[in-house]
């Protein structure tokens, strides 16, 4: 668009010459953070997937976040030196026009991701409660994932306007709009994590929200602001200081799901413990009692064997009991019973 070659002439010159002659180390860096903004929200996209819900994950951390992230990328669009380098992009070759517009590259990036959050958080929206601290009466309902979806459009749809007009009727205003979407930016990521601070404390637990893509996100927020910080300077201090102010928060946030998930882990392992504690002591029982079965399966008509008895039979296959020192005697008497006893039993 034309107004990225309004810029005055001296800070153009300026930037183009600096574009000229790139730092490679900062060039190497810049991409680094691209593609690890990129791959840092994909294991919290992956993790609202794979549970299929988006709970615990507050709805006024996706609409600060979403907004924040909207005042991130128009005040980098309309910043005067980011004008500048989008103006050079005529004078300078196709790599120096690339390594120049890393910064808003990083940006929209991240604007990107966090949007697609907000999409999921609106698909895969509980239906109903499954955190065991959670209940009907304390989770947010789908009027509310609406209205934050609809306060996100709208605000996006204001600052448009706002840009847009600013663009054609004054645009020598355009740095003190952009300083004032960068203001709004650092006060909103500022509160944006304080309902998600306050959402984990009162569950007990992480939900849905992903400790790998904080563990990512919250070195790379300083990481990322101070590159901003070397390419732009104290004039770019709006967008830096956001995502300084940003990494803060979230470093509180990571610490707290840490601590959360390492108890919950603990309390499953004793849990474990105690199912195969209780299912060795059933073990044991059983065995108990299939011996004490098999010892009372050695009784015979009202006789137990005891150490030093033999049992034997007779010719006719009666059973006889020998004991040391004692006569043989059969227990049931046969034929040659009833003979000696004159048929009588």
């Amino acid at each position: 668009m034309d107004f990225f070659y309004d810029s005055a002439d001296d800070l153009a010159t300026s930037r183009c010459e600096a574009l000229k002659d790139p730092s490679y180390v900062n060039l190497a860096l810049s991409i680094f953070i691209l593609l690890g903004i990129l791959v840092s929200y994909l294991p919290q996209h992956y993790r609202i997937i794979a549970r299929g819900t988006s709970e615990g994950i507050s709805p006024y951390f996706i609409l600060l976040g979403t907004t924040s992230g909207t005042c991130a990328l128009a005040n980098i669009l309309v910043l005067p030196v980011s004008r500048a380098d989008v103006a050079c992009c005529k004078t300078v070759s196709p790599f120096e026009c690339m390594a120049g517009l890393l910064g808003i590259a990083q940006v929209g990036i991240q604007w990107f991701c966090f949007t697609v959050i907000l999409f999921l958080f609106l698909i895969f929206f509980p239906r109903g409660p499954a955190l065991p601290n959670n209940s009907k009466e304390n989770q947010y309902t789908w009027k509310t994932a609406v209205s934050v979806a609809f306060a996100c459009l709208l605000w996006g749809l204001i600052i448009i306007f706002v840009s847009v007009g600013l663009i054609f009727a004054r645009p020598y205003q355009l740095g003190i709009w952009a300083n004032t979407l960068g203001i709004t930016g650092t006060v909103l990521a500022a509160i944006q994590y304080l309902p998600q601070i306050w959402m984990t404390w009162k569950l007990g637990d992480v939900g849905s929200l992903s400790i790998p893509m904080m563990l990512i996100q919250t070195p790379g927020s300083f990481v990322w602001s101070g590159s901003l910080a070397a390419r732009l300077g104290w004039a770019g201090w709006s967008i830096w200081g956001l995502f300084l102010v940003t990494g803060c928060l979230q470093g509180c946030l990571l610490v707290m799901g840490i601590c959360f998930e390492v108890k919950a882990r603990r309390a499953k392992m004793n849990s474990e413990e105690e199912v195969v504690s209780h299912v060795v002591g059933l073990e044991l029982a059983g065995s108990n009692a299939k011996l004490k079965q098999h010892s009372n399966a050695r009784c015979i008509v009202g006789y137990i064997q005891t150490e030093g008895d033999s049992i034997e039979t007779d010719d006719e296959g009666n059973a006889e009991v020998e004991n040391e020192g004692t006569e043989r005697q059969p227990l049931i008497p046969g034929k040659s019973s009833r003979k000696s006893n004159g048929g009588k039993l």
